[in-house]
């Protein structure tokens, strides 16, 4: 995410989808290349990743392992992380803590001024997370 004069514009997105034949490992393997491969091209200065809570177990240990992998790489290319709660999330870009996911998209991009709605939604929610990091760390006026 850039902040040029005051606007927010997205270097690019995406989500990565990873093959379930292969083992949890191999697939994480490629997941923690993949981010690394990211950190490698655009250089940021920080990385700001959603801290989440799930009710579902299995659900949290899946989160908390592709969470791993984006820490472990930021933390492999000495970069710092800020960690922000979905409800600040959503309080940030939508202006209410418990936004679904319709509006988490259409405030995504009507903030960053994208043609089209961001998908698929967790490509949505990576750039509500970016978002709630540049207008969090900005100086008050």
């Amino acid at each position: 995410m850039e902040d040029g004069g005051g606007a927010l514009r997205p270097l690019g997105y995406g989500t990565w989808r990873l093959r379930r034949r292969f083992p949890l490992s191999h697939r994480l393997r490629q997941l923690y290349d993949a981010i690394a491969q990211i950190i490698a091209i655009y250089r940021p200065h920080e990385v700001a990743v959603e801290d989440f809570f799930v009710g579902h177990v299995r659900a949290a240990v899946t989160i908390g392992q592709v969470r791993a992998m984006a820490l472990l790489a930021a933390a492999q290319a000495d970069i710092p992380v800020a960690l922000y709660r979905p409800l600040e999330v959503k309080r940030v870009v939508t202006g209410y803590g418990r936004g679904d996911k319709a509006r988490i998209q259409s405030s995504v991009q009507e903030m960053l001024r994208l043609q089209e709605l961001p998908t698929p939604d967790d490509a949505a929610d990576a750039l509500a997370v970016a978002i709630c990091h540049c207008l969090m760390r900005r100086p008050a006026p």
